[in-house]
C-alpha cells in the first residue's frame, strides 16, 4: 500500500474534452467520513479524513471557494525557484532535442508573474500568500536511459543534490523531465502524465515532480499533437510538456507537503481544472506561433515570454471559486 506521501496529478488520458471528462470522473477518489479526503499517491484516498482547519488568518485568502485549507504551508518564495533534471536522451530527434530543452527552460523562466501564475496568489497559509513569481534556477543532464520507478525518481533528485549538481533548496521545485523513450513504471501514460510530491533529503524538505515527454503517448497526455511551438507537424511534445509542468507547478506551490489546499475529493487546485483550457485562439500568420503550429492551426490560450502557450486553467480560490486563466 502506498503511503500518502505523494500527490499525483492526473492529466487525464484523452484528446477530446468530452472523453476527458468521462475519464476524469472515473479517476476521482472516494469520499469517506465528513471531512476532506486526504490525497494519496495516485488520485485515490488514503482512508484518512483530514481534520477541519480554519483558513489563513489576516491574509486575502479565505475558504468557501470549493477548495479547503488543511493547515499546511504554501510556498511563499518571491520567486519560487524551478530546477530541471533532464533525464534520458535529450540529444535525439522529434521532441527529444536541445530545442525542447531550451523552450521548456524559457517557459519556466517566463511563467512567473503571468496571468495564469497569478491565479495561485489566491492561496496562502497562516503567514502569507503565494507570490505568483517563479524563477528558472538551473538544469542538469542525466543521460541514463534506465526506466524509472517512483523511488527511482526520488533517487535521481537525491543524487543531483548529493553530488552538488543542484543546490539543496527548500524554496525550489525540482522537475525530473524524461525523454519519450523512458517509462515511469507506476503508470506514466496509462494512469497519469505527471505528479509531484516532497521528501526530506539531506535534512531539507525537497519538493519534486515527475513529468514525462508526452510524445510517448500523444492521445493520452497532449490536447493537440501539433502545438503553438511545435518544430514540425505532429511533434507536440514540448507544448504538451509545458501544460503538464504548469499543472504540477501550481500544485507544488499551493500544496507542497500535501497538507495545505485540496477539496473534499482530494483534488488540488490544478486537478479541479484538469484539461480545462477555457477560451482559446487559433494560430495565424500574424501571431507568435511556429510555422508548424500556424499551418496546423494549433490552439493557444496564454501569451508570455514572446511565445503562445496552450495551458490548462487553474482553480481560482476567490469569488466562489472557478477554473480561470487569470484573476
Amino acid at each position: 500500500m502506498k503511503l500518502p506521501l505523494r500527490k499525483t496529478s492526473f492529466l487525464s488520458v484523452c484528446l477530446f474534452v468530452i472523453l476527458a471528462a468521462t475519464f476524469m470522473a472515473a479517476q476521482k477518489p472516494l469520499t469517506r467520513g465528513d471531512g476532506d479526503v486526504v490525497p494519496n499517491g495516485k488520485h485515490g484516498d488514503s482512508g484518512q479524513v483530514a481534520a477541519p482547519v480554519r483558513g489563513p488568518v489576516g491574509q486575502s485568502v479565505v475558504t468557501g471557494n470549493g477548495i479547503n485549507y488543511h493547515g499546511g504551508p504554501v510556498m511563499k518564495g518571491n520567486p519560487v525557484n524551478a530546477y530541471i533534471i533532464w533525464y534520458g536522451n535529450w540529444n535525439s530527434t522529434g521532441s527529444n532535442t536541445a530545442a525542447t530543452r531550451s523552450l521548456i527552460e524559457h517557459f519556466l523562466g517566463t511563467i512567473g508573474g503571468s496571468a495564469l501564475e497569478k491565479v495561485n496568489t489566491t492561496y496562502g497559509d497562516n503567514s502569507g500568500n503565494v507570490s505568483g513569481n517563479v524563477r528558472f534556477a538551473g538544469s542538469i543532464l542525466n543521460t541514463s536511459t534506465s526506466n524509472l520507478s517512483d523511488s527511482g525518481v526520488q533517487n535521481v533528485v537525491a543524487t543531483a543534490l548529493n553530488n552538488g549538481q543542484l543546490p539543496r533548496d527548500s524554496n525550489g521545485v525540482y522537475f525530473v523531465l524524461t525523454s519519450s523513450g523512458i517509462s515511469e513504471t507506476s503508470g506514466f501514460c496509462t494512469q497519469y502524465c505527471g505528479w509531484h510530491t516532497h521528501a526530506t533529503l539531506g535534512g531539507v524538505d525537497i519538493k519534486y515532480s515527475f513529468v514525462g515527454n508526452p510524445d510517448r503517448c500523444q492521445s493520452a497526455c497532449e490536447i493537440q499533437s501539433t502545438g503553438p511551438n511545435s518544430p514540425a507537424t505532429g511533434v507536440g511534445g514540448a507544448d504538451g510538456m509545458s501544460n503538464v509542468i504548469s499543472h504540477q507547478l501550481e500544485e507544488a506551490i499551493s500544496d507542497p507537503d500535501l497538507n495545505a489546499w485540496f477539496d473534499t475529493n482530494g483534488e488540488e487546485n490544478a486537478d479541479k481544472c484538469n484539461f480545462n483550457f477555457g477560451a482559446t485562439s487559433t494560430c495565424n500568420a500574424n501571431g507568435l506561433c511556429s510555422a508548424a503550429g500556424t499551418s496546423a492551426r494549433a490552439r493557444y490560450n496564454q501569451t508570455f515570454g514572446n511565445n503562445d502557450w496552450m495551458l490548462q486553467q487553474n482553480w481560482r480560490n476567490s469569488g466562489g471559486g472557478a477554473c480561470a486563466q487569470h484573476l
